[in-house]
């Protein structure tokens, strides 16, 4: 028998996602995985329930659908799944998006940011979106972590400075540029943005994981970190100066270091997350060690946001055979954030 929540339990909120994706079903089967666990966080889907009632039949998952409003979210949560109702419907098909679509999921983003804000929701799990379908929607940010960059500033008045996390049980990394061109990435790297970026984890780190003191190592750009020179200069004239500065600012860093050797088990225990020059740099070695248990977090932000590690998966889309284990990780990550943060604000 499943045990009721008290009603005053804030729910995660979580986003639909490129509804012709992965993220309908994924919904689906981590509601099925979590809802009878009296520790496991209630969550709220902000999502077409059509498209989501659809999806359940389609598969035969036994998922009651209920459209909630306020707080019914969390004591509804143990015995259907609580849909927040976007007033959009969905022109695409599970493996066939449609660019239509792209406005739903972006209102479905921004709704969790406001509920948040109207303290409705503690915290925002996002499903995987389609970049290349929200460009042709004239969506124009790279991503989901500037565009929450740029709603934390309108619904929380802060100018925010997003910093991504990849978290996983083994290691996390940290990529200093993120969705560019690899052949933008020498001209973008900067003392400053380095420098940045290395305050922002530490931080985070300390503040929202409980690191007392977050020790951080950089990867070099170059082969080897740039040989001495011989590769490049990037580690030279950047990245330990940038070092430098934050060694002085009071944050334990080292390197740069060879990208090629820094994640072996045996070097892990000397930092607690890598500051990577580059997306594949950082995202290669943990989705290879921990592709369903690494969750992306965004650090920098008012609001604490987690996501899976993994993209919308178009062509496994309505097979039934997606595997849910890393947006459940990203939702109880989400909840072990909030209550921290929570504790913290105790003190």
């Amino acid at each position: 028998m499943a045990r009721s929540l008290p009603a005053n339990i804030l729910p995660l909120a979580l986003t639909q996602g490129d509804p012709s994706g992965i993220g309908p079903e994924l919904t689906l089967k981590a509601w099925l995985r979590t809802h009878e666990n009296p520790d496991a966080p209630p969550f709220l889907a902000v999502a077409n329930p059509d498209r989501l009632a659809a999806i359940a039949r389609g598969l035969d998952l036994k998922v009651p659908v209920k459209i909630v409003a306020g707080g019914e979210a969390a004591p509804v949560f143990r015995h259907a799944l609580p849909v927040h109702a976007l007033q959009h419907s969905v022109a695409g098909k599970p493996g066939t998006p449609d660019v239509r679509d792209a406005a739903g999921t972006i209102t479905s983003i921004e709704t969790c940011v406001r509920l948040i804000r109207a303290g409705e929701a503690s915290a925002i799990v996002t499903n995987p979106i389609a970049k290349e379908l929200f460009y042709r929607a004239d969506f124009c940010y790279p991503g989901h972590t500037e565009f929450l960059a740029e709603l934390a500033e309108r619904y929380f008045g802060e100018r925010a400075r997003p910093v991504m996390l990849i978290w996983s049980p083994q290691f996390a990394v940290v990529p200093a540029t993120i969705h560019v061109p690899l052949a933008r990435v020498p001209a973008l790297l900067t003392r400053e943005l380095l420098v940045e970026t290395g305050l922002v984890a530490a931080r985070d780190l300390a503040s929202r994981f409980g690191i007392k003191k977050p020790r951080l190592a950089f990867a070099g750009l170059n082969p080897h970190a740039g040989e001495g020179g011989t590769m490049g200069r990037e580690e030279i004239e950047v990245i330990a100066p940038a070092l430098a500065d934050l060694a002085a600012a009071g944050v334990a860093v080292s390197g740069p270091h060879a990208a090629d050797s820094l994640f072996r088990p045996g070097v892990r225990k000397s930092y607690d997350a890598v500051v990577a020059m580059y997306h594949d740099q950082a995202l290669i070695p943990v989705k290879t060690v921990a592709f369903e248990h690494a969750v992306n977090v965004t650090l920098g932000l008012p609001l604490i946001r987690t996501s899976p590690d993994h993209g919308t998966a178009f062509d496994i889309a309505g097979k039934g055979i997606a595997n849910p284990a890393s947006l459940v990780a990203a939702l109880r990550l989400a909840d072990k954030l909030v209550r921290r943060a929570s504790q913290a604000r105790g003190k």
